[in-house]
């Protein structure tokens, strides 16, 4: 497989391969072999040596302005992100929205194909956020996992365990379950009382000690509450969490980090869209350029809360 891809490379994917070192190639041999969501995102996290997961959000009001007006304009624009970080990533993640209101479900089919083609060894976290009765929740479970063939996808608890079980059908991929979100909203309901706890630690816990029968569960935690993400990562042991939040939201990396790292200094997808996807090109930096400039400026940055020192301060 991997020969395959390396035979239909672009230029900046030849360029991506010539500066990979052999123990990164030897990875991703092995991660492409994987089928279960955790084990290729275990895999990717010593892969690339990243806890950063850039979101994929086109909006045609900031693509460059070269890419105005073109057919396949969200398809190019996302792909050269792709190839530009993605040796920085330990996942994609794609939200479907900005390609529904689009409609260009088409072109995110094309992306995710192209991802599964191109890096086998890097997750693809499908942001739909659905939530709804167990019939439709089949067919939602259906378009992410079929249509797009994803690893994950992030789900709604509200309506309770029959609309996220059709999810869980599908053994060996990720069902990230919405926990407490990053929106300052979020605190209208997630911090209800329920039973002498706040809401969003009710769902933590009922999805680590009912929910996750297949190991491949996670949680949506924002890092623009270090705190609760703390609280929610003592509750759910090595669980892995979906953190937006960084980046254009605000919230700080060493206090994400510090909250929500496991043991093992991973355990996180620490997502960051606009700030990367959108980022400002400086000299003769093209926009693909620019985002690999932030995102290794941001992967850098969590890498250094991860430090042996920053664990132990």
């Amino acid at each position: 497989m991997l020969c395959l891809a390396i035979g239909r490379q672009s230029p900046r994917l030849r360029r991506y391969n010539a500066h990979l070192p052999v123990i990164s190639l030897l990875f991703s041999i092995r991660i492409a072999a994987v089928t279960a969501f955790i084990d290729k995102l275990n895999a990717a996290w010593a892969a690339n040596d990243s806890l950063l997961c850039v979101g994929l959000d086109p909006d045609m009001q900031k693509l460059p302005e070269l890419l105005q007006g073109e057919p396949d304009a969200i398809y190019t624009f996302c792909k050269d992100i792709i190839d530009d970080t993605a040796d920085l990533v330990c996942a994609f993640k794609p939200q479907i929205a900005y390609f529904a209101a689009l409609g260009a479900e088409e072109q995110l089919e094309a992306i995710c194909r192209y991802l599964r083609e191109q890096y086998p060894h890097i997750p693809i976290v499908l942001d739909a956020k659905r939530g709804d009765i167990g019939a439709t929740a089949e067919q939602y479970a259906r378009e992410a996992f079929e249509r797009y063939r994803a690893d994950a996808v992030t789900v709604n608890p509200y309506m309770g365990y029959d609309s996220v079980a059709p999810y869980l059908e599908w053994k060996d991929r990720g069902v990230i379950v919405l926990c407490r979100t990053s929106n300052p909203g979020g605190s209208d309901l997630q911090f209800l009382d329920v039973g002498g706890q706040p809401l969003y630690q009710h769902v933590a816990r009922l999805v680590a000690e009912k929910w996750n029968t297949n190991g491949q569960c996670g949680l949506v935690v924002g890092a623009t509450f270090p705190k609760e993400l703390e609280e929610v990562r003592s509750m759910v042991g090595d669980m892995p969490l979906l953190v937006p939040g960084i980046g254009a939201q605000g919230g700080d990396i060493p206090a994400t980090v510090a909250a929500g790292r496991t043991a093992a200094g991973t355990g996180m997808m620490i997502n960051s869209s606009r700030a990367i996807l959108y980022a400002k090109p400086v000299g003769e930096e093209g926009y693909a350029g620019a985002a690999r400039r932030v995102a290794m400026e941001t992967r850098d940055a969590i890498n250094a809360a991860r430090a042996p020192q920053s664990i132990l301060s």
